[in-house]
């Protein structure tokens, strides 16, 4: 689920165990299956640009209100140059300007993420870094 102009989109190393509420399983989950599905089946990124944008048209479900997730596990390995990072919490919604909800603004908590933002997905994503791990251990601080 890597941004599709990110250099490391095909370290196999990346892992990001994931915990969807429902509103994300119902619609943000089918995009991830999807994806999925076109990676394995050895596509380059341009089809699978191409093939998500079919889905989009004809098999995408709305983006449920209230859609989340939890990427809380220190076993997560996000890529080579951030690492474990830390603890966070993502809000899909439809897409808007990052900077009206204080996105990335100095001393804001609310960061954009780039993987969606857009680019096949109709999806803005939000990440809010929370201070510990699932098990309740510290986190590091956001970089």
């Amino acid at each position: 689920m890597s941004p599709f102009d990110f250099a490391e989109f095909w370290n196999p190393k990346m892992r990001g165990p994931i915990c969807f509420n429902p509103a994300a399983v119902r619609s943000i989950l089918p995009l991830t299956f999807k994806r999925t599905e076109l990676v394995l089946a050895g596509l380059s990124k341009a089809q699978i640009v191409e093939g998500i944008k079919a889905f989009d048209a004809k098999g995408l479900p709305a983006l449920e209100p209230g859609a989340m997730c939890y990427m809380m596990s220190p076993q997560g390995f996000l890529n080579d140059s951030a690492g474990h990072w830390v603890p966070h919490l993502m809000f899909y919604i439809p897409l808007t300007d990052a900077k009206s909800w204080g996105a990335d603004l100095p001393g804001s908590p609310v960061m954009l993420n780039p993987q969606f933002q857009g680019a096949p997905e109709p999806i803005t994503e939000f990440m809010i870094p929370v201070l510990t791990w699932s098990d309740g251990t510290p986190a590091p601080r956001a970089r």
